[in-house]
């Protein structure tokens, strides 16, 4: 027993040298590593910097609206019968004139053949009538006839000529519904479906262009095409403003360019020009309707389709730009974090305008010798120190 206490002892003592000698060379090892952490740590971290992107920019206002047709005319029948006829394919492009539907024209051409009769017996008529008064007229002047026959044979004369008139009107009117059997495009654009079919008979509106008639197709004019847009009360405001500045036109005279693009589209390709804004706001919905104008040559785009559109709110002049990740929301103002030449890091309060392209416009608050972080914002504490190295900020499309 006294022989394993005392190996048990001299083993305790061994152990516990042996901690402390490993302590030791640890704390030996953890003081020679502390100057190069606390060097790793005084180091300034390093963020990309660039002066600001001077370049010419203009301001603008953004919509969404539909293109609608210039022209867009119902095809109904003025007179009815049979159709016969059918001249087009569902779909083309129809010129002002081109003959689309024939309806029976027999009943027409009888019609005008009769109206012509009776136009030839009421000339005969006032030709007899004439003759009658002219004679009359010569046994007046020798008393050898009432003055009463004499004025019933003017009356005659009279009545004559007006029902050669009431002939002549009906020859127009048979001639007119002989012409409306033959139903043309009355302006040029891109024709829809035809809605009936030869062999059905056709209810006609008549002169009075009854609602009743029956449709037979539509045609939507393409080449200029509209462009309509609602604006909020507090854009239409800022537009008025800009106009009254003189920065831009009134937009009521046709004259002031706008930018579109379609819904695939990433650039504003398609220029137009803006001319109608309406006279009143919708008190329903607080908004104003605008409208624009562009050509369509080609025949791309068709009434119905959205699209986005650009509207000036400024001149062109010259401003800063700075990619849109560099600027910073404090509170209730925009800054961005600058360097100084001893690499400090600084705050500037900007004035920002919209953001364009992903650059944010800076109206006012920089010189273009500020040095402004675009890169490494989160190692960067107004105050501290930093390493800067020089970056650029990409200048992308010059401003249209």
């Amino acid at each position: 027993m006294g022989s394993l206490s005392m190996q048990g002892i001299v083993f305790s003592r061994w152990a516990r040298g042996f901690a402390l000698v490993g302590a030791c060379l640890a704390g030996g090892v953890s003081w020679s590593g502390a100057p190069a952490l606390a060097q790793q740590q005084a180091a300034p971290p390093a963020v990309t910097v660039s002066p600001p992107l001077k370049r010419q920019t203009v301001e603008w206002m953004d919509f969404t609206g539909q293109f609608a047709a210039v022209e867009n005319v119902e095809i109904r029948a003025r007179v009815s019968g049979y159709l016969t006829e059918i001249h087009f394919t569902d779909g083309q492009i129809v010129n002002k004139g081109d003959l689309l539907f024939v309806i029976d024209p027999r009943p027409y051409e009888i019609a005008v053949a009769s109206a012509r009769a009776s136009l030839a017996q009421a000339t005969a008529s006032l030709e007899l009538a004439k003759r009658q008064l002219v004679r009359g007229g010569e046994l007046r002047q020798k008393d050898y006839l009432a003055a009463s026959d004499y004025d019933t044979r003017v009356q005659q004369t009279k009545a004559a000529e007006a029902a050669l008139d009431v002939a002549r009107a009906q020859v127009r009117d048979a001639e007119l519904n002989l012409e409306f059997s033959r139903v043309t495009a009355p302006v040029t654009g891109r024709i829809s479906a035809h809605q009936v079919s030869i062999g059905n008979l056709i209810s006609g509106g008549g002169s009075n262009g009854s609602s009743s008639s029956t449709l037979l197709t539509t045609i939507v004019s393409l080449d200029p095409i509209h462009f309509n847009f609602d604006m909020s009360e507090a854009d239409y405001l800022a537009f008025q403003h800009a106009v009254a500045a003189g920065n831009v036109g009134s937009g009521r005279d046709g004259k002031l360019s706008v930018q579109l693009r379609l819904s695939d589209d990433k650039d504003w390709t398609l220029p137009g020009r803006l001319d109608f804004i309406d006279n009143q706001i919708d008190r329903s919905a607080g908004t104003i309707r605008a409208r624009a104008v562009l050509n369509n040559r080609d025949l791309s785009i068709i009434p119905g389709q959205f699209a986005r559109i650009r509207l000036p709110k400024s001149a062109p002049y010259d401003a800063f730009l700075v990619p849109e990740a560099a600027v910073v929301t404090d509170q209730s103002r925009k800054v961005v974090l600058i360097v100084a030449e001893d690499g400090t890091v600084g705050v500037k309060p900007i004035v920002a305008g919209p953001v364009q392209d992903g650059m944010q416009v800076v109206r006012s608050g920089l010189s273009p010798d500020d040095k402004v972080i675009i890169n490494g914002l989160m190692r960067a504490r107004p105050g501290a120190k930093v390493t800067p190295q020089a970056g650029t900020i990409p200048s992308g499309p010059p401003a249209r």
